[in-house]
């Protein structure tokens, strides 16, 4: 058997048709994920009742169980769930309708959450507990306090993990495949099986793989040295 080098080429172009929808499944769940994260560290912290036990459940269970999981859940408990909403409350829809990029959205969005919420939280523990008394010295109340000075400076400390988070969504993306959705690794699968150049094929998904990892891995370079001249005191 001889590595068809050509043919990697033109694999690679025609995989990289793909990169839209493996950008959106990544991006997205990263925004998302942000939100949820940063609200589970401060229901962890502040220890609001009842619901930061829930919190608690939360992170453990989705950190302790895999991603491809997460979206079997989705996919098939999802439908059943609105299905029995819809004939409830008389929608007159059905979860066919749901797009299936919805199902690896909630779930990357849940996943992304669970693992944000701990970056953001050591982020906010970080920070010198001094600051916040310091805040109220001054009239702020605590969501004032938490907005202007604790926050800042939590997410800035937290950065560096968040858009390593990206670089795992990016990876993880290949498991839409699962489920019918054509990322890039689904359209590797395709191309291989087309024209039966399988090493060929897998090894463009790799490169650009590689390459965007590669992207992603220089810009959190950037930010780490920027926040270690800020923290040291550095000109911008």
């Amino acid at each position: 058997m001889t590595l068809d080098i050509p043919f990697i080429a033109k694999a690679f172009f025609d995989i990289l048709k793909a990169l839209p929808l493996t950008l959106v499944i990544s991006i997205i769940p990263l925004l998302f994920g942000f939100v949820i994260g940063t609200a589970l560290a401060l229901i962890r912290i502040y220890k609001v009742r009842f619901i930061h036990w829930i919190a608690d459940f939360y992170v453990s269970f989705i950190r302790g169980t895999p991603l491809l999981l997460h979206i079997m859940l989705i996919y098939f408990g999802l439908p059943m769930l609105f299905d029995y909403l819809s004939e409830l409350y008389g929608w007159g829809i059905r979860s066919k309708s749901i797009p299936l990029i919805t199902f690896v959205l909630i779930a990357f969005s849940l996943n992304s959450g669970a693992y944000m919420s701990e970056a953001i939280r050591s982020g906010i523990l970080s920070v010198s507990h001094g600051q916040m008394e310091a805040a109220y010295s001054v009239g702020m109340t605590t969501a004032q306090g938490l907005r202007r000075v604790i926050m800042p400076q939590a997410l800035m400390a937290s950065l560096p993990n968040l858009l390593h988070k990206f670089i795992g969504l990016l990876h993880g993306s290949s498991l839409a495949f699962t489920i019918s959705l054509v990322e890039l690794n689904g359209k590797a699968h395709i191309v291989a099986t087309t024209n039966l150049k399988f090493l060929e094929a897998f090894i463009a998904a790799a490169l650009i793989y590689w390459g965007l990892t590669f992207i992603a891995e220089r810009i959190t370079a950037f930010f780490e040295h920027r926040l270690t001249r800020y923290n040291r005191g550095g000109i911008q």
